[in-house]
């Protein structure tokens, strides 16, 4: 490895990690500052409030590390660019293309080693902090649980299991609930295609009852289009349970998106969520691409402040547009893939073109 190399990984290593405990610094302090009150009045112990802040770190990381890609990036290449390194790096005849080949290594490493952090220990460790605020602060009782991706809740005399619960418009899919009786035994089972949250009431849909006598006997059965059936659960209470797809690794994800298609639901919401978890992982090469081209740009320029000003919002932006996509793929103005990638290509282009017009 040559010197110069040695010099930028050096560099760019002690900038990335500086920003990353910055960012992370930072975000808990707000995180702290709005969940202070929480804590306070729930009773939270000093080792409660330090558990659920530590245990959402892994989850922070993971958000933020292609924005620390771009800042430590714009600031490895603006202080050389700024100190004259750039114009002595050309003038020994080492392009820039060179020069920045070992930050894009370490792109890629960071890149690959972000998606199975993503994957193995963020969704854990957010569940894990999850638990801490919920039931041991807030003591609220964990009925619910996603388990093989269905809901199994637990409440009052009854037992729920549950194929889907679609946020949108409240509603459960593939429903059956075990009524129990004081002893604990079987007394109705209650199996419904559909359950929609109506005026405070849930409204099933193709329900077969199967009851079973006092006295024993053969069950008795019952067949119903539509059936008001009264129980206590809201939809919040399923809320709580269900798994959303931003909490699920893709090798969680996946699984249950071909479930869901192979039962006939509508899973359009999940694919696209699934495909926005591979377009993601890439946004780090985007956003480096921008990241170099702005702070070399200021050797010509001389404005570093600007280009970095600039190249921040350019990068930042790129939530704003993803975000915006994605909402679009959810709502089925776009295709699941299509939305999920559309602001790579958006990025990819403009970031390809930026490289271009640098004076290599």
């Amino acid at each position: 490895m040559k010197i110069l190399d040695r010099y930028l990984i050096g560099e760019y290593l002690k900038l990335f990690l500086l920003v990353m405990a910055s960012i992370v610094s930072i975000y808990l302090i707000i995180d702290f500052f709005g969940k202070i009150r929480m804590f306070i009045s729930n009773d939270a112990t000093v080792a409660q409030m330090a558990g659920h802040f530590f245990y959402m770190i892994p989850t922070i990381v993971s958000q933020i590390t292609p924005a620390v890609i771009l800042l430590a990036t714009l600031m490895t290449f603006g202080a050389m660019s700024r100190h004259n390194e750039i114009v002595a790096v050309k003038a020994n005849g080492v392009s820039l293309y060179r020069l920045s080949l070992p930050v894009v290594f370490i792109c890629l490493a960071v890149s690959v080693i972000l998606f199975f952090f993503s994957e193995l220990i963020a969704p854990r460790s957010f569940h894990r902090a999850e638990y801490i605020r919920l039931v041991e602060v807030q003591k609220q009782e964990a009925l619910g649980i996603f388990k093989q991706h269905e809901i199994w809740r637990r409440g009052g005399n009854a037992i729920y299991n549950v194929r889907m619960f679609d946020g949108k418009d409240n509603s459960l899919h593939g429903v059956t609930i075990h009524c129990l009786d004081s002893s604990f035994r079987l007394a109705r089972r209650i199996d419904a295609e559909k359950a929609r949250w109506r005026d405070g009431k849930w409204i099933f849909e193709n329900v077969l009852i199967v009851s079973q006598p006092p006295g024993g006997g053969f069950p008795n059965l019952e067949r119903h289009a539509v059936l008001a059936i009264d129980m206590p659960e809201k939809p919040d209470d399923f809320r709580q349970a269900q798994k959303e797809a931003d909490k699920m690794g893709f090798f969680e994800l996946y699984p249950y998106v071909r479930k869901l298609e192979r039962e006939g639901y509508d899973a359009t919401r999940y694919r696209v969520d699934l495909q926005g978890k591979l377009a993601f992982s890439v946004v780090s090469l985007i956003l480096l691409a921008i990241g170099v081209s702005f702070s070399l740009r200021s050797e010509r320029s001389g404005g570093t402040a600007q280009s970095i000003g600039a190249g921040v919002i350019i990068g930042f932006s790129y939530w704003l547009v993803f975000a915006f996509s994605l909402s679009l793929g959810r709502s089925g103005s776009l295709p699941p893939a299509l939305a999920a990638w559309l602001p790579n290509l958006l990025f990819g282009g403009a970031a390809y073109w930026l490289i271009r017009r640098v004076n290599t």
